[in-house]
């Protein structure tokens, strides 16, 4: 996986807003990031669907140059029971967000 500046990857996340509004009918949404320890590094989205409110990220790690790739192809879900790992899309986001979660 190639290393992005932060500035390419929000500017691709931010041309996929209004996609995923549409196509997951999303109430809201935005992008936020967080610095993790040492070289890792979280950038996802927040989500109001159905009155409720998720967040989901992907970890990145940065490099001596402050350039991101993805730690691995893997979405996150937050909740207030820890985190639901392992989601390799969107797609399989939006459909566990769609069983209703405890968060």
């Amino acid at each position: 996986m190639e290393y992005l500046s932060r500035d390419e990857i929000l500017e691709e996340m931010n041309q996929s807003l209004r996609p995923i509004m549409e196509k997951y009918e999303v109430e809201d949404i935005g992008i936020f990031e967080e610095q993790g320890e040492g070289n890792h590094y979280y950038i996802g989205y927040t989500i109001r669907k159905d009155g409720e409110v998720f967040m989901t990220h992907t970890p990145f790690v940065r490099n001596e140059e402050g350039l991101f790739r993805p730690e691995k192809n893997e979405w996150i879900i937050e909740t207030d029971n820890g985190d639901l790992r392992g989601f390799s899309s969107l797609d399989d986001v939006f459909e566990e967000m769609s069983k209703g979660l405890e968060h």
